[in-house]
């Protein structure tokens, strides 16, 4: 049973200000004698820069500053520390940064971007997958050897790999009925909120405060202090409303461009991106991927053994890439019982856009593809697709293929629910058809911190850490804090997105808020619920362990009429020690994968907490024109405990939406030098709310101990890992095969249905 159900619902603290247009995001901030940043771009994806003179723009009247690479600290950054801020000697994607300006006004800034003079010795781009891994490949990093990276696996254009071995899986092969191989080809996809990147920078003598888009402050306050030279605490990072990020603002991004460019220039500077530039600058976009699969099986429909390959496009540099091929790998396997198994994935170098942290990073990719497969299996036996996967799926008590097993978990019971909640299926019109999909998804444990008090009015404060991208994660807090103090969701304020006034947490990123920040504003809040009821006790002469926190009250168990108002409490405690707690709540240990062996293991072979979804899709298809239209989606969630019940329903259909984007629309296309085509909404087509289905949500509460409050799990990313997998079958039925791209663009699905 969710904490808080539909029909408990409360205001958001941020939605009057959003609902009514006076809440201030990054392009709304002004402050006295600010200036205007442009940056110069490369403008070709391969190039060896022969000339770069920004003298002529220094010059002009109007602007205040100039930098390049030159004026800025040379070290390098990224989860393979393979990039500096700016282009140096070469440039490797069309959308790298050469030069910034600071100047009075658009038209100065970008008279002066127009100004600076540049020459290239153009080399030819790498932009195939297949092609860069080939022996006497062109390089995209000559030098990368010297590249500091951990223990990332790599060599030449392989930027990361990872590998997963279990059992013996030629023999596996060689012991099935039946051995299928299939091959799909993921292109690469955009986040695109809606709110372009934005960053203001403000120095006040050697301490900066910056004012970004970001969904990780602390990161961000992190990378300027690396990039720049400088120490974090003269580095304070606020954010204000954040108008969606999904991923694609997540990390470091320009929050140092733009501190160095108001030091230079000694005002205050404001970065705003246009739609194209969001599309063709940023280091996160969701990776292209090639995905190879074989597997073996039984005539019963037993699953022995599968062979999994993965190429994903890592782009130019490495942002937070460096761990997506065990990530890959993991998907590639699926959520099965399979005795043998070898998965390898590789994170490949090219003059493309860096990828990065997309909502569920490589799980809607993998999940297409290996749930496409997993039709294909089905339909080789004759077997109906559901009890294919009923048969095959991992449930409480067995092991995952790779040797995980599992306590309670409720996959089996969402394949039920997804395809219940579709209803009476059985007289479809010919031109519909159903299709589904099983996916999982991780929990990442982490650091996160928070403070609880109680003013005197009685009214409480919660500060934290933790990061509002729009989800509403940061919004649930209050109910946390109000279950555990007995009072109402209202009565609190939150204190938030502000890297000076609140403790670290990892910010709005691999669905994590409740998970970590959950754990810490709750242990903050039992603190203090100790310290409400030892002042109760004194007042009402009981044993603080009688005292019972409800409606606004203290009162003895038992004896409601004994009571004192927090209120009350809260004037006692302001003339001595205040109400005030803190909470870093303790992160769940990642378990170590039993019988396995992996090469580039970034903890990732056992997920923890997992999740788990099955997404029913029923589609119409014009076979004149290969248009599909999505009617229907009925989805089941194993997220654990559900917190907040509207919250949690407003992520799956948000969710579903982006997955029928990148089932039928979503992809960035390429010209043959590697430059993207079509960078504006006009060309690259997103959802909206007159393409969204009947969404149907469901959950599988299952209490899971040792993750986020009260036996939660996270939902952000999950409920966009299947859709388009149940989408892509549902389309197989009507054609008779996978369409084996994605998108399932109108002129591919069909050039298959008549191929």
């Amino acid at each position: 049973m969710p904490l808080v159900t539909e029909a408990e619902r409360f205001i958001r603290s941020d939605g009057p200000d959003k609902v009514t247009g006076s809440g201030r995001y990054v392009a709304d901030l002004s402050l006295t004698g600010m200036l205007t940043a442009k940056f110069l771009y490369a403008g070709v994806p391969h190039a060896r820069i022969t000339k770069l003179d920004v003298e002529p723009a220094r010059q002009m009247s109007g602007v205040f500053a100039v930098i390049t690479q030159d004026d800025v600290p040379e070290r390098r950054f990224g989860s393979v520390a393979d990039r500096t801020l700016f282009a140096q000697d070469v440039v490797r994607f069309e959308g790298e940064v050469i030069a910034a300006v600071a100047a009075i006004d658009d038209d100065s800034a970008q008279r002066a971007i127009d100004a600076i003079v540049f020459e290239y010795e153009e080399l030819p781009p790498l932009t195939d997958l297949e092609e860069a891994i080939k022996d006497g490949a062109l390089l995209v990093h000559e030098n990368w050897e010297s590249y500091a990276a951990g223990s990332v696996v790599r060599d030449g254009n392989v930027a990361s790999f990872t590998s997963i071995e279990r059992g013996d899986v030629d023999e596996g092969l060689a012991d099935s009925d039946h051995v299928i191989t299939s091959r799909y080809v993921a292109d690469a996809s955009h986040a695109a909120p809606i709110e372009p990147r934005g960053v203001v920078a403000q120095w006040e003598g050697d301490r900066v405060t910056i004012w970004s888009s970001t969904q990780v402050p602390f990161q961000a306050r992190d990378g300027v202090c690396e990039t720049l030279d400088l120490p974090s605490n003269r580095v304070r990072v606020v954010v204000p409303h954040l108008g969606g990020g999904f991923g694609g603002k997540c990390g470091f991004h320009y929050e140092a461009h733009v501190a160095a460019l108001a030091r230079a220039a000694r005002r205050p500077v404001r970065l705003v991106f246009s739609r194209e530039e969001e599309f063709l600058a940023p280091d996160r976009r969701r990776e292209g991927m090639i995905v190879e699969i074989t597997t073996g099986m039984t005539n019963d429909g037993d699953i022995k053994a599968r062979k999994a390959k993965v190429l994903l496009d890592n782009g130019a540099y490495s942002a937070d890439s460096s761990f997506f091929p065990h990530m890959a790998a993991m998907h590639a396997i699926g959520p099965y019982v399979i005795e043998n198994v070898s998965a390898e994935a590789s994170s490949i170098y090219t003059n493309h856009q860096p990828s990065g942290s997309v909502r569920a990073p490589t799980a809607p990719q993998g999940c297409w593809a290996v749930e496409s497969h997993t039709d294909e299996l089905a339909a080789a036996i004759g077997m109906d697709p559901v009890e294919f996967r009923k048969r095959n799926c991992v449930d409480t008590g067995r092991m995952s293929a790779t040797g995980q097993v599992f306590d309670e978990i409720g996959l089996q019971q969402c394949l039920s629910d997804a395809v219940d909640g579709l209803g009476d299926i059985s007289n479809l019109p010919e031109d519909e058809s159903i299709g589904v999909g099983v996916g999982w998804w991780g929990s990442f444990p982490g650091a996160s911190g928070a403070y609880v008090k109680i003013d005197s009015d009685g009214r409480g404060v919660i500060i934290t850490g933790a990061q509002e991208c729009g989800t509403g994660s940061v919004m649930t807090l209050p109910i946390l804090v109000a279950k555990e103090l007995g009072m109402d969701p209202d009565d609190f304020e939150l204190v938030y997105q502000d890297t000076s006034a609140a403790p670290y947490d990892s910010g709005a990123t691999g669905s994590q808020t409740i998970l970590n920040n959950g754990r810490a504003t709750v242990e903050a809040a039992q603190q203090v619920a100790a310290q409400l009821k030892d002042l109760a006790a004194k007042e009402l002469e009981a044993a603080p362990e009688d005292i019972v926190l409800v409606d606004g009250r203290a009162h003895v168990a038992g004896s409601p009429e004994a009571a004192v108002d927090i209120s009350r409490l809260a004037r006692i405690a302001s003339r001595g020690e205040m109400l005030l707690g803190r909470g870093s709540g303790t992160p769940a240990e990642y378990p170590s994968a039993v019988g396995v062996s992996c090469v580039g293991d970034q903890d990732l072979s056992w997920w923890v907490g997992p999740q788990f979804s099955c997404h029913a899709a029923r589609i119409r298809l014009d076979r004149d024109t290969g248009v599909v239209r999505v009617l229907e989606v009925s989805t089941a969630h194993d997220s654990g405990v559900i917190i907040n019940e509207v919250g949690a329903a407003g992520q799956v259909e948000g969710g579903v939406l982006m997955g029928i984007g990148q089932a039928l629309t979503e992809g960035t296309v390429y010209s043959e030098d590697g430059g993207q085509l079509n960078p504006a909404f006009l060309d690259y087509k997103l959802q909206t709310i007159a393409d969204a289905p009947r969404i149907k949500t469901s959950f599988v509460e299952v209490h899971t101990p040792g993750m986020g409050p009260h036996g939660s799990k996270p939902i952000a990313e999950a409920p966009n890992v299947a859709t388009a997998a149940a989408i892509s079958n549902a389309i197989a039925k009507l054609i008779g095969r996978p369409v084996r791209q994605l998108p399932m663009t109108a002129e591919r699905v069909w050039a298959e249905a008549r191929s």
